[in-house]
């Protein structure tokens, strides 16, 4: 739905779902994040009114792009 939202290549590339590296990509993934308004609240409004499923291509379950977008609309929702 939202693919303009993932993590750029080269934060991918960096990142390497090295849980060591997980706060420093989260802080960095934000960062890109704050480019992507209309997106972010597409996916924001779909939120709101019901389930969204976020996906991820790794086999890291706790330490992906998935869980850190998670942690971000959590945050946006709530304020």
């Amino acid at each position: 739905m939202a693919q303009d939202i993932a993590p750029s290549d080269a934060l991918r590339k960096w990142y390497q779902h090295d849980p060591k590296k997980w706060l420093e990509f989260k802080r960095r993934y934000f960062s890109e994040l704050k480019d992507k308004k209309e997106s972010l609240d597409l996916v924001a409004n779909k939120a709101k009114k019901g389930i969204v499923t976020l996906l991820f291509g790794s086999r890291e379950e706790r330490f992906n792009n998935a869980m850190a977008l998670k942690e971000y609309f959590q945050k946006r929702l709530k304020s």
